[in-house]
């Protein structure tokens, strides 16, 4: 199903409009890893994790939104997607509820730690995350497409917030919360984090 149907699909043929411009976000062109590629990945992983989830749409919504804004020379896109959610779906049918989860769901894409009774939020880090378990191959392209972004840092400093990024992620309790996540992804995600670490240059 291509994305805009998906959107419509979620949201309503009155909100088409808003859809595109989601998926014309996805594909601005400094983007290589946080493209439309990516989303499609995320929904599919919402999609099969949905049983675990307290609000399966408001997690699809926040799929949507997580990464609508990405600028990788700004520190603050999860607090400007959260923003343009609430700005966005304020014009829509859901409640206000609603958009208020989706907006923290967003905000929460930032640290991936959701609490332990945060189902909604659990469905939606392990969807975002999920790429860290990948096969090798994979992993090496979502390596690559994230350096790609970052085209503007110089080597030396990219590599030691990469390593930053990378411990950061190693020393959270689990990457995964969801049980299907967790014995799906886990230890290879580590395995991947672990390698990654071992082969950046110092």
């Amino acid at each position: 199903m291509e994305l805009i149907d998906r959107w419509v699909a979620l949201a309503g043929s009155d909100t088409r409009t808003l859809g595109a411009s989601l998926v014309a976000r996805y594909t601005e062109p400094h983007r290589r890893y946080h493209t439309a590629r990516h989303l499609a990945a995320v929904l599919d992983l919402v999609d099969e994790l949905a049983g675990h989830a307290d609000d399966a749409d408001a997690v699809r919504f926040a799929a949507w939104f997580h990464d609508a804004v990405y600028n990788p020379e700004r520190g603050d896109n999860e607090e400007r997607s959260a923003r343009l959610a609430e700005r966005m779906l304020t014009d829509t049918d859901l409640p206000a509820p609603t958009v208020a989860e989706v907006a923290r769901l967003v905000r929460l894409t930032e640290s991936h730690a959701p609490g332990p009774g945060d189902r909604n939020g659990q469905v939606l880090c392990d969807a975002d995350l999920a790429i860290l378990a990948a096969d090798p191959r994979s992993y090496a392209e979502y390596a690559a497409a994230v350096r790609a972004e970052y085209a503007f840092v110089p080597d030396e400093l990219f590599e030691r917030g990469r390593a930053q990024v990378l411990r950061a992620l190693l020393d959270l309790p689990t990457l995964f919360h969801t049980p299907v996540g967790y014995d799906r992804y886990e230890h290879r995600a580590r395995h991947n984090l672990k390698t990654e670490l071992l082969l950046l240059p110092g």
